[in-house]
């Protein structure tokens, strides 16, 4: 039996052509990350039911809109849901989520203008699971989570 804790991961930071640009980003120490977890991809926009690729979105206050215009904020939600229900399947207590994604940026997202400003705030899907008590983390600070799992670890061999 697996017994490594399941870890929600953001789809494209393990090279799934999922982002709004129908490109991908892989992230450097998958293979740490993958020995010591279990993880369950998710990419919520799609869940959600948006395309790939898809026109940029960025969250203004509860909405999320396109760049275009659109409102696309009930995409947003349902795919937060999708990935809100997963996490319950799996018992999964992290995620580690796409930086400054309307849906998965934690700690900072983009403003909302189009003009690459960052503010402080999360994504729909972040701040969804981090309401049902998920630890979230981003690309950009994996060594965070690999200390802490490291640090828990060291805890519960004593």
């Amino acid at each position: 039996m697996d017994c490594r804790p399941c870890m929600l991961i953001s789809a494209c930071l393990l090279g799934v052509e999922c982002r709004y640009d129908g490109g991908s980003q892989s992230i450097d120490k998958l293979d740490s990350l993958m020995e010591r977890f279990r993880l369950i991809p998710i990419c919520p926009e799609q869940m959600g039911g948006l395309a790939t690729p898809r026109t940029p979105s960025e969250r203004r206050g509860g909405r999320i809109v396109a760049r275009d215009g659109r409102d696309v904020s009930g995409a947003f939600h349902r795919g937060a849901d999708q990935a809100c229900h997963i996490a319950r399947l799996f018992g999964a207590r992290l995620a580690l989520l796409k930086a400054r994604s309307p849906s998965c940026g934690f700690g900072e997202i983009y403003d909302g203008s189009f003009t690459g400003r960052r503010i402080p705030g999360n994504g729909v899907t972040a701040d969804a699971l981090a309401d049902m008590g998920v630890s979230v983390f981003t690309e950009e600070n994996i060594d965070a989570l690999l200390d802490r799992i490291d640090r828990e670890r060291t805890v519960e061999s004593l």
